[in-house]
């Protein structure tokens, strides 16, 4: 189940700030969710600029973590994919609503889920973009970038939150 993400930004408001003023309500646990239970959260207003900083936070972590630039790129990519929908597709570019990542960066994997306030929908109904007739249409190429560079890219439901995963590849 996902909570309105106006019940988290005013947590986010009055909790945990991270070291570049980013509001992170932190160990938060989601209702039916016990996976989320370790995971950092950010939510951020939706203006694109604004979900740059989520990105920021993330990329440090895994620099931190000693991923390399192949798994920066792919999580970079992913993120900024997954982002972009919820921000046009989701929230329909509404600046009264929020964008929710919450996510955890351990040596073993990287966990990230992009929430928006819209309807959903359901991904199998995005038509391959790769398909004679469907090249030359600007939608669905997202979805099949996460699914390219990621591990396993997973939407709940309703469809207005996906979950990625990038397993560290050790050499």
């Amino acid at each position: 189940m996902i909570e309105p993400a106006a019940h988290h930004l005013a947590a986010g408001r009055s909790g945990r700030v991270s070291g570049n003023g980013v509001p992170v309500s932190g160990r938060s646990r989601s209702a039916g969710t016990k996976d989320l239970k370790d995971f950092e959260q950010i939510i951020v207003e939706n203006d694109l600029s604004a979900a740059k900083k989520p990105e920021e936070v993330i990329l440090r972590e895994l620099a931190e973590h000693g991923y390399g630039e192949n798994a920066a790129f792919a999580i970079k990519l992913a993120l900024e994919e997954a982002i972009t929908n919820a921000f046009r597709h989701g929230n329909k570019c509404d600046p009264s609503k929020h964008i929710r990542v919450r996510f955890r960066v351990t040596a073993e994997k990287v966990e990230i889920e992009v929430s928006d306030e819209g309807e959903g929908f359901c991904p199998e109904e995005v038509p391959d973009p790769t398909q004679p007739g469907y090249i030359d249409r600007p939608h669905g190429r997202g979805i099949m970038l996460m699914r390219a560079y990621l591990d396993e890219v997973v939407y709940n439901g309703l469809g207005n939150s996906v979950r990625m995963v990038k397993v560290r590849q050790m050499k």
